[in-house]
């Protein structure tokens, strides 16, 4: 909570930013005059911002702050800072696992795929902690979007549209936002995108560098990277399609784009096995597409349904996009038809792919939603903007500028928000559990619950190594059974602890909370350690 004082300091701080960006204001309007500083002020410049673009630019504002107000989950990001860390003190990636007792020494093929992006966060924790990734997340999230909103608004030349498109995206995008190695992959995937377009638009050579150098990233950075080769095979089948129907009619067209379009497809193709596993990572891909456990398990590699959070709105999203190219006057090419096939079928194999079909579809619909617009009967023109107009939207953009600011990691501390949001990380990580168990250091093995195991890679190494962690794939399905066995205190599950010569036991009340009556009414186990969001209890015999 905060005091009064302290709240009464956060609202002056706030009252004086906004009344800094409204005097900037007001100032233009004077400069413009000539009336107080004699400063040339650029008149056009203020009437190129209009309402309708400070909707876009509003959202983005809102992106941008989300992903700065957010917070470190711990399922996955703690690991990959940790593999980061090893990368950089040992100077090689790992290949096997060191990191659990159950598995260790076992080949772990994620390490090479992800190596890029793990070096790149620990670098980036190193520098600033989790201020800095945070910070830097929000402006990977926000740069991807707002590349779909400036390709938006190329295809439909209408602020509004390109707003609506943009809001199409995040809808369907919003989930998949959190830390992670994958972040990238959006970025990455919205440039390939504005390349295709633009280069459709108007050939430049210059631009087909995205395409090798976005893929080398990539393809050290997470196993995505086939949604890549994907993009570009779009863009040759739409040009071999084209070729096909000139020829069938008997035109004579330059083939020139079609063989740019295959020289990137194969390039890009070849850039792929530029990787620790080279060729290997073929073998990664097929795996994690047909490992049960991941497939049966994880909630994001699910199919979505109706019931699931993003379901509802992946499932609106297609019904949308198929009335839109129905109903618009705009033919429907090859490029659109075939982007939008293979996108709703990734979105329907997992949900993790769903965030594609909105960062794709967002720039086809402005296409299409303009071409709808622009058949309706039509209104009166308005009148071009009045100064005090501009000045009041210089203004708001001003305001969105300071809101914006304000949104940074670094002013956390001081903005009036619920107490648990204060904190740049979770409360579900074990961050006072896993200090106790350092600084006490019981003797044995630690039994964990899953989702804790990452925190521990992280922040307990090498001491105590893990049972079990979010790296779902890793471990073979004999020993997700005897986790379950254990932490729903099955029959046999102290066999299973004493199999494995568990002496101490780090649970998460709400997801083992049988476990942790059973453990209690033992007078085998001691209570040593309890928070909001860890118990700890030690053998005692």
């Amino acid at each position: 909570m905060l005091t009064a004082e302290g709240d009464w300091r956060i609202r002056i701080t706030v009252a004086q930013l906004v009344t800094i960006a409204m005097i900037n204001s007001f100032l233009s309007y004077f400069n413009a005059s000539q009336a107080l500083i004699p400063v040339k002020f650029n008149t056009g410049a203020l009437k190129a911002i209009t309402p309708r673009m400070l909707w876009a630019l509003g959202i983005l504002t809102v992106v941008f702050t989300y992903v700065n107000m957010s917070q470190i989950s711990p399922n996955d990001f703690w690991w990959h800072m940790a593999v980061g860390r090893e990368i950089i003190a040992t100077g090689q990636i790992p290949t096997v696992d060191i990191y659990s007792y159950t598995m260790a020494g076992q080949p772990y093929l994620s390490y090479q795929i992800f190596w890029l992006m793990d070096v790149w966060l620990y670098w980036w924790y190193s520098l600033g902690g989790a201020e800095l990734i945070l910070f830097v997340q929000s402006l990977i999230i926000t740069c991807t979007y707002l590349i779909i909103t400036l390709l938006c608004w190329k295809k439909a030349r209408k602020w509004g549209v390109a707003a609506f498109c943009l809001l199409f995206a995040i809808v369907l995008g919003i989930y998949a936002w959190s830390v992670r190695p994958q972040a990238i992959s959006f970025l990455i995937g919205a440039l390939f995108l504005y390349t295709i377009h633009s280069y459709r638009h108007r050939p430049n050579p210059l631009l087909l560098a995205v395409f090798p150098v976005g893929m080398l990233v990539w393809v050290n950075s997470h196993g995505s990277f086939p949604i890549g080769l994907l993009l570009v095979g779009i863009w040759l089948g739409d040009k071999f399609w084209q070729t096909y129907l000139a020829r069938w009619r008997g035109e004579r067209k330059s083939q020139r784009t079609f063989i740019t379009s295959g020289v990137v497809l194969l390039v890009a193709t070849t850039i792929c096995f530029l990787n620790p596993r080279g060729v290997g990572i073929i073998r990664y891909i097929i795996s994690m597409g047909s490992n049960p456990t991941v497939q049966n398990t994880v909630p994001e590699w699910l199919p979505p349904n109706i019931t699931s959070p993003i379901g509802p709105f992946f499932f609106a999203g297609i019904l949308f996009c198929i009335v839109v190219l129905v109903i618009s006057p705009r033919r429907v090419s090859f490029y659109q038809l075939a982007t939008f096939v293979a996108f709703t079928a990734l979105g329907l194999w997992t949900t993790r792919d769903v965030v594609w079909f909105g960062l794709v579809m967002a720039p086809i619909l402005a296409v299409h939603l303009s071409s709808i617009g622009d058949n309706l009967p039509q209104r009166r023109e308005r009148p071009e903007p009045s100064r005090l107009t501009s000045l009041v939207n210089f203004g708001l953009l001003n305001l969105l500028l300071v809101l914006a600011l304000l949104s940074l990691p670094w002013f956390r501390s001081g903005i009036p928000v619920r107490g648990d949001y204060r904190s740049l990380i979770t409360r579900d990580t074990p961050t006072e559990a896993v200090k106790f168990l350092m600084d006490e250091q019981p003797e044995g093995r630690v039994f964990n619950d899953m989702a804790f195991g990452s925190y521990m890679i992280w922040a307990a190494q090498p001491k105590y190594q893990v049972f079990a962690d979010p790296r779902i794939e890793l471990f073979p399905q004999d020993i997700w059974d005897d986790y379950q066995v254990i932490s729903q205190t099955a029959p046999g599950w102290e066999g299973k602890l004493a199999q494995y010569q568990v002496r101490t036991l780090i649970l998460n009340p709400q997801a083992q909370g049988a476990l942790a009556e059973k453990a209690a009414q033992s007078g085998d186990w001691q209570l040593i350690h309890q928070d909001e969001t860890a118990q700890i209890y030690q053998r005692t015999q």
